[in-house]
């Protein structure tokens, strides 16, 4: 990563921090990694998950009970918990590039920390999830709505250190995506074309951003799928992937769809591919994101009728509810440190919350665009049993081709997402860019 980056993205986050501590009357912010959760009636944790917002400061993913403190105008302190263990492998002191930006200190023991933090802790916030730690320390400002709604409202403008991590990202997950693929077309089971996705990527499952969803057939109807299994079916017909990677905490969300065979489901795909391309290319500043979920409900409308799904007009099939009955989620959300990153429905740095439509309550993200964001664009078409069933019940049952939907319902369904920078003056969409074309 660029060094001159990383230190540009330190003194914009200590700008965001001056500028909220100065307005809320605090000294300044105490950032706590987080501590490690304990399995039920076990002696094992749960994975450790890093608070995203000590990850937006400093590139460690994998370091409960360290902190950082920060005054807006000081180098911030890291705080690296360090103890002596021969159970556990001991993290090493980082030397890397980035730490010139930064002070360390060594915490060796986790009830010592109230030693290094400052003398007048209750001028000061802590950020975090362990309450109960902090009110122990005697913080009075425990993650305060003033600063926590400022904060992420600014982290949807994205650094360009950050915007190095979300390109590196996507390039990893597409070395994952083209695996995938392959094993795909090779016969795999859903879990070996895991297992070929993660040997691409060089990480583990645990290092992923989410869970990655590997659905073959019919199992692409189900929107979060991730029960995967272990014996290839008796005909591949089709692969919904979306699968992501993770670089310095920053997540890279991107979804294709494949037939086995050049068929009807294969034109599908193409036209679906074609819808998202349409919709990417309306982005820019000043744009709407929900009025770019409404244009994509009047380009699906289009497909169904292209392929013979339904009937009637565009307008009468988004009036009557069968659009989101085959694209019920929302187009996409913010993406940066966390896969549905924050911010995407605050009108305004104090947390004004813009809620999506009635008529789309899935949408993610309510924003403007504006330039340095970063999101993802992902249209889908599915077959879901249950929606259907639901839509059959109203006089919209009409407009629907029975015999097309249960033609294509072994092939479950389709998504193609991407992920995109808004710039002032064109959108770079750094998954097509990083070499995932279809």
């Amino acid at each position: 990563m660029n060094s001159e980056h990383y230190q540009e993205h330190i003194d914009v986050l200590n700008h965001r921090a001056q500028q909220i501590l100065t307005r809320e009357g605090l000294q300044g912010l105490v950032i706590h990694s987080g501590q490690p959760h304990r399995q039920f009636l076990d002696d094992m944790n749960y994975p450790f998950k890093v608070n995203p917002h000590f990850k937006a400061w400093v590139p460690l993913l994998n370091l409960p009970n360290s902190w950082l403190i920060i005054n807006g105008t000081d180098k911030p302190t890291l705080v690296f918990y360090r103890p002596s263990d021969f159970w556990h492998k001991v993290s090493d002191v980082p030397t890397d590039d980035w730490t010139a930006s930064v002070n360390i200190k060594i915490l060796t023991k986790v009830d010592k920390i109230a030693e290094l933090l400052p003398a007048n802790i209750q001028q000061w916030a802590y950020v975090g999830e362990h309450l109960d730690v902090a009110e122990v320390l005697g913080f009075k400002h425990r993650n305060p709505d003033g600063v926590m709604n400022y904060l992420h409202f600014h982290r949807v403008e994205k650094t360009a250190y950050e915007l190095d991590c979300l390109r590196a990202a996507n390039r990893l997950a597409v070395l994952g995506h083209h695996a995938a693929k392959e094993a795909f077309f090779a016969g795999a089971s859903e879990y070996g074309v895991q297992q070929a996705y993660l040997q691409a990527t060089g990480q583990l499952e645990n290092d992923m951003p989410y869970g990655n969803i590997i659905a073959l057939n019919e199992n692409a109807a189900i929107l979060h799928y991730t029960d995967l299994t272990y014996e290839a079916p008796s005909a591949h017909r089709s692969l919904l992937i979306d699968a992501g990677a993770q670089v310095r905490g920053y997540a890279a969300d991107i979804t294709r769809t494949y037939a086995f065979e050049h068929n009807d489901f294969y034109h599908l795909i193409q036209d679906m591919d074609t819808l998202q391309c349409k919709i990417i290319a309306q982005m820019k500043p000043g744009v709407r994101y929900v009025d770019l979920h409404v244009q994509t409900h009047q380009l699906l409308a289009q497909v169904l009728l292209d392929h013979q799904l339904a009937s009637g007009d565009v307008d009468s099939l988004i009036e009557s509810g069968v659009t989101r009955t085959f694209f019920p989620h929302g187009l996409g959300h913010m993406l940066g440190l966390q896969v549905h990153d924050v911010g995407g429905f605050m009108h305004d740095e104090r947390g004004t919350h813009m809620a999506p439509p009635p008529a789309h309550p899935f949408l993610r993200c309510t924003r403007t665009l504006a330039a340095n964001q970063v999101l993802t664009v992902e249209p889908g078409l599915y077959i879901i049993d249950s929606l259907l069933a639901d839509l059959a019940d109203t006089p919209a049952k009409q407009l629907i081709n029975w015999s097309r939907v249960d033609a294509f319902r072994p092939f479950g369904g389709i998504r193609i997402e991407d992920n995109v920078i808004i710039h002032s003056d064109r959108t770079e969409n750094m998954t097509r860019e990083s070499g995932l074309i279809d």
